[in-house]
Order: structure tokens, then sequence, then C-alpha cells
């Protein structure tokens, strides 16, 4: 079991929509977005760019971030991430 299933979706207050935006906008856009978050914070990104889910699990391994889970809505991607450092 993921934490994302011991937490209620509200526990991911913080909010990111990269959805229409492609490589590299998003990561530019997570990346400024989280640096605005304190430590242990849980935020969730939406994304339809094809290369985010590769890009968004790179990304948080190099950065300290934490990716709970990734769901798929049609051609939505949503990635749960918690923020470690």
């Amino acid at each position: 079991m993921t934490e994302k299933e011991n937490n209620n979706e509200e526990d991911f207050n913080s909010v990111l929509d990269t959805r229409g935006l492609f490589c590299p906008e998003p990561l530019f856009e997570i990346r400024n977005f989280s640096e605005e978050l304190e430590i242990g914070e849980c935020f969730k990104v939406f994304a339809d760019d094809p290369a985010a889910e590769e890009d968004f699990k790179r990304w948080a391994k190099r950065t300290g971030k934490e990716l709970l889970n990734i769901k798929k809505d049609g051609e939505d991607l949503i990635f749960y991430f918690k923020k470690k450092k």
C-alpha cells in the first residue's frame, strides 16, 4: 500500500496544473512551485505532456521529492508528491 492510499484526497491541498505545457516547461513549473512549499508538504500535479511521467520521476529522484502515486484520467496524468528536502 502506498502512502497515498493511507491519505485522503484533501491531504494534497497544494495543486499545480501543467496541462497544455510541453517539455521542458512542466519541469520549470514544478521546480518553481515546489520551492515555495515546506518540507513534509504533499502536493499534486496535473499534466498531459507524454514525457511528463518519465521527466517527473527523474526530477523527484534528483531533487529529494517522493513520488507517492501516479493516476491516469483519460489524457491527464495526476502525480502525487511529498517534499522531503
